[in-house]
């Protein structure tokens, strides 16, 4: 996984709530088997009209966001089931941060194992976000690191994360990653075991 630290993007601002895994990317979707190629299913039913052609009232279709590396949603994102393919398309979109009050669990274990921050303020941030973010392109910064979002306006706002997510996502570890850590141990003990 590629690790985050800082993310500096403008975000896309996504001004739904309860947005659910198969709006996120559709069960027609989900037959490939590798983790890639996803992104350009994301939001698909949202995106496109039943002929493919672009829905101009969607905000991923709006060149304003394009190449956005955020977006911004309401409460209880990826709720549903917890296919993982939901954050594959996100992240295979473009998208590493994703922003919102609320998550649903598997949802937000899904992301960090798959090296996508996802980033829970208050409802109020939120909705202040979302709202610049429709007047204008509104730029972030987000730092892992300090554990802070700033807007290119000053406003700023803190968040909270579990340090063993922190510390994956900053050396762009898995848990296939960090078990290498451990790879001398592991030797040692083989090589003990062997021996008796």
């Amino acid at each position: 996984m590629k690790p985050i630290n800082k993310i500096n993007s403008v975000l896309t601002p996504l001004d739904r709530k309860n947005v659910d895994t198969d709006q996120i990317i559709s069960k027609e979707f989900l037959k490939r088997i590798e983790r890639t190629g996803f992104g350009q299913y994301l939001f698909y039913h949202w995106r496109f009209h039943p002929d493919g052609s672009p829905r101009e009232d969607f905000v991923l279709n709006d060149p304003r966001y394009s190449g956005s590396e955020i977006l911004v949603a309401q409460e209880n994102f990826g709720c549903g089931s917890s296919r993982e393919h939901a954050p594959w398309a996100i992240q295979d979109y473009g998208f590493n941060v994703v922003i919102a009050p609320s998550y649903a669990d598997i949802f937000y274990n899904n992301c960090v194992k798959n090296g996508i921050l996802p980033i829970r303020l208050t409802d109020s941030q939120v909705d202040e976000l979302i709202q610049k973010g429709q007047k204008a392109p509104l730029g972030l910064e987000v730092n892992l690191e300090e554990q802070t979002v700033t807007a290119e306006d000053g406003s700023r706002y803190e968040f909270t994360i579990d340090p063993y997510w922190k510390e994956m996502l900053l050396k762009g570890w898995d848990e296939i990653a960090l078990t290498f850590q451990y790879d001398d141990y592991i030797t040692a003990y083989e090589q003990q075991q062997q021996q008796q």
